[in-house]
């Protein structure tokens, strides 16, 4: 009897740090849905495939304190005439703010609109966003897109999940962009780790395209620390960088686009080398919150210049 020597295992292919991002022509899409991404992603913004979003959801994420630093801020408006000015792709609105402040800018400043959120009042040992809005709400605002928050690793992923399916399926009856705020968050999560692992952001990456999200918002994962010894194989000993993780945690989204959350404040030359990174990693674009609407205006539409002009020069 003669056996046969198996191959040995393969292992897993390393991530390219540099590859064209997804294309919206690269989706299997449905018209309405294509339809308003192309709004997004070549009608307003850069303008060239690529997504520049401004979000304020923090009232209610985070209440008024966030708006201390910048007072005018606190008037919604604020950000109104910053994505109007500074050219952004779309403005992320929960329903209140997106009824009483968007009629003037009708047509000018695409919306996304918020159908889930929560207050940070509460524990977030089990997070979950509950609904405050519907899909029905977003066609009838004009939405160019909805936005959800999923709590991936939560001990309230359950109840999450299924109210996320609801929503996708109200998107896809609509012809609406369903855009994920894929953050892993609770106990579990930090015990393997922690919610800016590269473990973490890379299974939030893959939840939230198995659960058919078409944009996904990541947070960039934390360079490989004493922490990550506690995530699960072969995540605690690898060891990438920054734009080898970031190119992993895009090809785990496959066929979504993928857009990073503008993080912490920074130096802006910093913050501008986050951004090359995450473009020529094959990154969709930026959502960028109290990074920029923290700043004067002056300074805010400045430093969105810079921004777009580096996702201007994104090779697609």
């Amino acid at each position: 009897m003669t056996t046969t020597a198996l191959p040995p295992a393969a292992s897993a292919a390393p991530a390219n740090p540099s590859r064209a991002r997804v294309r919206l022509d690269d989706l299997d899409l449905p018209v309405g849905k294509k339809a308003r991404l192309h709004t997004l992603l070549h009608d307003h913004g850069p303008g060239n495939g690529t997504l520049l979003l401004l979000p304020i959801d923090q009232g209610l994420e985070h209440g008024p304190a966030d708006f201390f630093v910048n007072p005018p801020a606190l008037d919604p408006d604020y950000q109104c005439q910053l994505a109007l000015q500074g050219g952004y792709s779309g403005i992320a609105f929960q329903v209140g703010l997106a009824t009483r402040y968007l009629r003037p800018y009708a047509g000018r400043v695409p919306l996304v609109l918020k159908v889930n959120g929560k207050t940070n009042v509460p524990p977030g040992d089990d997070p979950l966003s509950p609904l405050t809005a519907s899909v029905e709400d977003a066609v009838r605002l004009g939405a160019s897109a909805v936005g959800y928050t999923l709590y991936v690793g939560s001990p309230a992923q359950d109840r999450d999940l299924r109210q996320m399916q609801e929503v996708r399926a109200a998107c896809e009856r609509s012809g609406m962009p369903l855009i994920c705020w894929a953050y892993p968050r609770g106990s579990a999560i930090e015990a393997k780790g922690g919610q800016n692992s590269l473990y973490a952001i890379d299974y939030a990456a893959r939840v939230a395209a198995e659960m058919g999200a078409d944009v996904i918002k990541l947070n960039m994962p934390q360079p490989h620390g004493d922490a990550d010894r506690a995530s699960p194989a072969p995540y605690d000993t690898l060891v990438e960088d920054r734009r080898a993780m970031l190119a992993r945690v895009i090809r785990s989204a496959g066929r979504s686009l993928v857009i990073f959350a503008g993080g912490s404040r920074l130096a802006d030359d910093a913050l501008l080398a986050r951004i090359g990174d995450a473009m020529a990693a094959g990154a969709t674009g930026f959502i960028f919150g109290r990074n920029m609407w923290q700043r004067p205006m002056d300074e805010a539409l400045a430093m969105t210049a810079r921004v777009r002009e580096v996702l201007r020069r994104a090779d697609g």
